[in-house]
């Protein structure tokens, strides 16, 4: 299925074309939806026949036959790398507890050589095209997406952060951490535009899942919403139990299962940190040509 940081393969996806139904739902004692771990032989991004990976204290770029093209030192743990044109920029986490948390720096890296181009500061990013990227960080009154290009110079910016979805254009799924949030689902525009879309009510919504019309799909607190790529929303399906409550403790996921959509919540015991109640509703998805 599409990867979150895909676009979909049509222009013109429209959230009111697609339906769900709930087929299935399941409540039991177990792991809370955590980010996937990666394994130490996985990259952490790809291009043709490179690879980079990841290692405390370095990044380097790996050939189809195994050799290493070239070897970057840095002073954390890379977390995520995105590759644009001739350029890699890889996100990293602090080995130490900085006033920004594990906040590492953003690597703006030669493809070629793993030269450093420039030293950034971002938590999530995004590939452009042509050597550009987004990068964004939220705190401290930072709520804000920068653009760059390939020699690290900021070329936009924006009042907005979140989960992105580059395409043609780019949306975010905003996630302010305020409760009442303010977040919505924009997109960024040139001139450090923002056109804002559907309100979110959870204020930590999950990683979407992108459809291959390009329609976005978000677990907002107990409601899976379809956002098409006007910005236009819909409902396609309410969770029932306790998906609506967006207490601290829960935990969120949406993810694919095979051709279907699983929307699982977990939330923890209020006596008992490591323990957590997980329902999982798998959900199937029809769409109108």
């Amino acid at each position: 299925m599409p990867g979150w940081e895909t676009s979909g393969e049509a222009a013109s996806g429209t959230a009111a074309a697609w339906s769900a139904e709930v087929v299935d739902h399941r409540r039991a004692v177990g792991r809370p939806p955590y980010e996937r771990v990666r394994l130490p032989q996985e990259p952490l991004a790809r291009r043709d026949e490179l690879r980079i990976h990841g290692d405390v204290g370095s990044v380097s770029c790996v050939d189809a036959a195994g050799g290493t093209v070239w070897m970057h030192r840095c002073a954390g743990r890379p977390n995520a790398a995105h590759v644009s044109g001739d350029r890699v920029l890889v996100t990293t986490d602090s080995l130490e507890y900085t006033p920004w948390g594990i906040l590492g720096p953003a690597l703006l890296l030669d493809l070629a050589n793993g030269r450093l181009v420039a030293e950034l500061r971002g938590e999530r990013a995004a590939a452009r095209g042509g050597g550009r990227f987004v990068l964004g960080l939220e705190g401290y009154d930072v709520f804000d997406t920068w653009e760059y290009d390939r020699d690290g110079n900021e070329t936009d910016t924006w009042r907005s952060y979140g989960h992105y979805v580059v395409g043609t254009g780019v949306r975010v799924v905003e996630t302010d951490r305020n409760a009442p949030t303010d977040g919505r689902v924009v997109r960024l525009l040139p001139g450090g535009v923002v056109e804002r879309g559907p309100r979110l009510s959870d204020p930590q919504p999950p990683k979407p899942l992108v459809l291959r019309d390009g329609t976005i799909l978000v677990l907002d607190g107990g409601a899976v919403r379809a956002v098409g790529r006007r910005l236009d929303s819909t409902v396609l399906a309410e969770l029932g139990g306790d998906a609506a409550d967006l207490r601290a403790r829960t935990i969120r996921a949406l993810r694919w299962d095979g051709d279907r959509v699983a929307a699982i919540v977990a939330e923890q015991h209020a006596n008992e940190p490591t323990r957590y109640t997980v329902d999982t509703w798998t959900l199937t998805l029809r769409h109108r040509a």
